[in-house]
């Protein structure tokens, strides 16, 4: 026996049962990337990236006929860069609701919008804000007639 004794003296020796150092947990991560790869990939795809800021609108133009019976009305101008006019008369934004609410007599008036095709969209909001404000429901916006 003494050649099994010199080829166990140079190895540690077998236990059956518990080992003498404990096993370190091992989590292997290669496979959880490759996962977090495939949804970041699916949603990079299936996401669209839509910016409404850059779309380009056109207002619409209109060639029916004018309409026929004789309402009072209030015109209300926006310019191109905001600025307000109520029948011809430049007024700021925050008298507009007072000058409305001035001009409001009658309960069959008619508010036209005539706003500027580039006209801020906050300016078109904040006048139909002030007919609002004034109880006037009945609002038209006013278009150009196509030219042919």
């Amino acid at each position: 026996m003494s050649w099994l004794d010199n080829k166990l003296n140079g190895r540690t020796r077998f236990f059956l049962g518990a080992s003498s150092s404990p096993v370190e947990p091992e989590i292997n991560l290669i496979p959880f990337i490759d996962v977090l790869l495939v949804v970041l990939i699916f949603l990079m795809i299936s996401t669209t990236f839509t910016r409404y800021q850059e779309l380009a609108i056109t207002l619409p133009t209109a060639n029916g006929s004018s309409s026929q019976t004789e309402v009072k009305q209030i015109h209300i101008a926006v310019s191109r860069d905001g600025r307000f006019a109520i029948n011809g008369k430049v007024t700021d934004r925050s008298q507009l609701s007072n000058s409305l609410n001035s001009l409001n007599k009658d309960s069959n008036i008619q508010i036209n919008i005539d706003a500027d095709g580039r006209a801020p969209h906050q300016a078109v909001m904040s006048a139909l804000e002030a007919a609002r404000d004034a109880n006037l429901s009945n609002i038209v916006f006013s278009s150009q007639t196509t030219k042919k």
